[in-house]
């Protein structure tokens, strides 16, 4: 069964401390494919492939019913300057 958006946002939710998340089904509501971005204090100090390894980590369930799940994890600092820099 194909993982649904409310399913990945409690997971997230219950792995991190979430500032800001936003979940997007890339497949037309088939939940094959999604990104997310993810604002957590809990990426403080760790480079970006150590950051991705914990979500991962936390959707591998979820992760192994998509076909594609792309992700972007900012600290709340960073995701600041990122929204700043309009990217």
């Amino acid at each position: 069964m194909p993982a649904t958006p409310e399913e990945l946002e409690e997971v997230i939710r219950n792995s991190f401390r979430v500032s800001h998340l936003e979940i997007e089904d890339q497949s037309s509501g088939c939940g094959a494919s999604y990104a997310i971005v993810l604002v957590s204090e809990d990426f403080e100090g760790k480079f970006s492939l150590a950051r991705h390894r914990m979500v991962n980590e936390a959707l591998k369930e979820q992760i192994s019913q998509m076909h594609a799940f792309s992700q972007k994890t900012f600290t709340p600092k960073q995701y600041e300057a990122y929204l700043a820099k309009g990217d």
